[in-house]
């Protein structure tokens, strides 16, 4: 198979601004300070202002090399601020590096965002010829892949409906559809597909094998590591920005799991600016303990604390926490209402979740976290924020053998004999 993909010492610089953290500002503080800069520039009226922002380089990538086969099914995984959105904007001609060479044979179909090449304001139909086009497809492939297109997204009652009245859901079925079925040689996915329920997520899947049975090159990139050994035959596996391994997807996810690059039991950030976050939300620490002796096992039961800190005051904040199996099978949901009437506070808050012993089966699990306004909308979500590991016991089964499954309760049993 030829190459279709050459990628030669990619990096990607980002610069970031960050602005100096003030203390609470009376009105005394601002009139005086008014006061104090008109006075300087009457007497220095050509002194340079200074600015209160300081600036940092944040390399995305650096010095990434690979080479991708027509027809290869790859997946491209790692943890969150690894480099892999960065890695397929550029592929996709969406951001230029910073240095390094990408070399592409063939017409690439990317789905990186919800809607990425839809227009608001136009309709299902509208979007479908608009997106071909940007994809560039004629309008006589386009009308050949129409039906099958409409049929796939399941939008048909909505198809002359401007899409921005679409729900999240309409939207990525029809961006999907338009992408998978309008036959490009190399299909670029991202973890967009999340988005959909678990019924079109599987519907996805079986398109995309379906692309690559015929020879397209696909490019995936999930945290949901049961679809990339499904889907994918090779792997490639960031950390940080750079490439640690590419080669066979059982290999890749072994990597991608190994102890070595996973952050085991507690992170914290001392400098508000780098911790995970956004504009309302900022993580502080997490820590996963035992709550009885000083080893995570079967017997210990778990607690989990979260610190953040809330950056916008009067809102009703809520704090939601899932736990997945390391192949990303969720084991379960559970939440907290921390302000209910719009009262939250700017400042950190402290939660806490207690798992109870002889729960949770020996193994390795991983914890999302989201943080939200009373349901109505997410104010931050973050994946795979920190991993712990369970150790075995024998409790409760009176051999040393591991148990199966997930999950290794002890359970009320009662018997008699029946004569």
């Amino acid at each position: 198979m030829s190459s279709v993909i050459n990628v030669e010492n990619l990096s990607k610089k980002y610069i970031i601004g960050h602005q100096k953290q003030e203390r609470y500002t009376t009105l005394r503080d601002v009139l005086t300070n008014g006061a104090k800069q008109l006075a300087d520039k009457l007497v220095h009226p050509f002194a340079v202002p200074q600015n209160d922002s300081t600036h940092e380089e944040f390399w995305a990538l650096q010095g990434v090399s690979f080479d991708i086969k027509q027809g290869d099914r790859v997946g491209i995984i790692g943890r969150n601020g690894a480099g892999k959105s960065t890695l397929l904007k550029i592929l996709s001609r969406i951001t230029e590096p910073t240095s390094g060479k990408v070399s592409i044979k063939g017409r690439v179909s990317s789905l990186l965002e919800v809607g990425t090449g839809f227009h608001p304001e136009l309709s299902g139909r509208e979007n479908i010829y608009l997106n071909g086009a940007i994809l560039g497809m004629s309008k006589a492939e386009i009308k050949k892949n129409f039906a099958e297109i409409v049929a796939f997204a399941e939008v048909e009652k909505f198809l002359d409906t401007p899409v921005k009245r679409y729900s999240s859901g309409m939207y990525i079925r029809l961006a999907f559809a338009v992408a998978a079925h309008l036959e490009p040689e190399i299909l670029i996915v991202d973890e967009v597909l999340a988005v959909g329920d678990a019924q079109f997520q599987k519907k996805c899947l079986g398109k995309m094998n379906d692309v690559g049975r015929e020879g397209r090159t696909i490019l995936f990139v999930s945290h949901n590591v049961a679809a990339i050994k499904t889907l994918c035959s090779t792997g490639i596996v960031l950390k940080k920005g750079q490439l640690i391994f590419q080669g066979d997807v059982d290999e890749a996810v072994e990597q991608y799991m190994g102890p070595d690059n996973l952050d085991m039991n507690e992170i914290s950030w001392d400098d508000t600016d780098d911790a995970p976050g956004n504009e309302n939300i900022r993580l502080k620490s997490i820590a996963v303990r035992p709550f009885q002796g000083s080893t995570i096992d079967i017997d210990s039961g778990i607690e989990i604390t979260t610190i953040f800190y809330n950056k916008t005051a009067g809102r009703s904040l809520g704090f939601t926490l899932r736990m997945f199996t390391l192949d990303g099978v969720c084991l379960f949901e559970t939440g907290v209402v921390l302000s209910r009437d719009g009262d939250a506070k700017i400042g950190h808050f402290s939660t806490k979740v207690k798992i109870p012993p002889c729960l949770l089966n020996a193994g390795i699990y991983k914890i999302n976290l989201a943080f939200g306004d009373r349901a109505k909308y997410a104010l931050y979500v973050i994946e795979d924020v920190i991993s712990f590991e369970v150790e075995h016991t024998a409790t409760g089964r009176g051999h040393a053998a591991r148990a199966p499954g997930v999950i290794r309760p002890i359970l009320d049993w009662t018997h008699e004999f029946l004569r």
